[in-house]
């Protein structure tokens, strides 16, 4: 009997002894992961600002069922609403429109309605893209934020599920040292599931410590469509 109670005695205190360090460590991840936060949100906020200084030029690849169209590029800077602001920049060897007019009536109602969706899909991830530091913290309050290690070194990898939508999902790949988004990714949806939208940016930084989206990558499977969004040639507004 005393040889059982000597046993269960051990086991009792290496249970404990195991739930104590599981505690620390959740408590450690905890204050980690709200540490990480506000540099994010404090980084996002003042990236916003320099960005604001800027102009720049947007090249836009889109491809539709496999097939790519001709790109397109803009010259963008912020408006004094702070939403960005997009001139075309004219593109040489334009093709000319081809076919009768009931086609060109047809490819004019296509693009109509592929310019309708993006823009549509544009209002939706201007919820994701930059970051909302209020949505932020509310999906860390409601406990829908999670933090790991990046495979990069010194980065920290955050996780927020149900940020916008039920089911939706935002990764940031985050330099606590530099304070710079490293990598962003969302997937989330239109109005049902099973419109799917993923987004893939990686993030490069100017000269003076801005950091910007060099490359997205936007894939709208329901119709069949990715664009291809690349930013180059940044120069301080006069």
């Amino acid at each position: 009997m005393n040889k059982t109670y000597k046993r269960t005695g051990i086991l009792l205190l290496a249970l404990a002894a195991f739930t104590s360090g599981s505690i620390a460590l959740h408590a450690q991840q905890k204050n980690a992961l709200a540490d990480r936060m506000a540099a994010l949100q404090q980084s996002v906020k003042e990236n916003q600002q320099r960005l604001h200084q800027y102009q720049w030029t947007e090249t836009q690849q889109l491809t539709l069922k496999g097939e790519p169209k001709p790109p397109k590029q803009f010259l963008c800077q912020y408006g004094l609403d702070g939403q960005v602001q997009k001139t075309p920049i004219a593109s040489e060897g334009m093709q000319p429109s081809q076919g009768g007019r009931l086609k060109q009536r047809m490819v004019k109602k296509k693009t109509e309605d592929i310019q309708d969706y993006m823009e549509q899909v544009k209002t939706l991830l201007g919820l994701y893209v930059p970051p909302d530091p209020v949505k932020l913290k509310q999906a860390y309050d409601a406990g829908n934020a999670s933090i790991s290690k990046g495979s990069a070194p010194g980065t920290a990898v955050l996780t927020f599920h149900n940020y916008d939508k039920t089911g939706d999902q935002m990764i940031i790949t985050f330099n606590p040292k530099t304070k710079k988004i490293a990598q962003l990714s969302v997937n989330t949806y239109m109005q049902q599931p099973s419109e799917a939208i993923t987004l893939d940016t990686h993030f490069a930084s100017l000269p003076d410590g801005t950091n910007y989206a060099q490359k997205t990558v936007l894939n709208m499977s329901a119709k069949k469509l990715i664009v291809t969004t690349t930013n180059s040639h940044y120069q301080k507004l006069p």
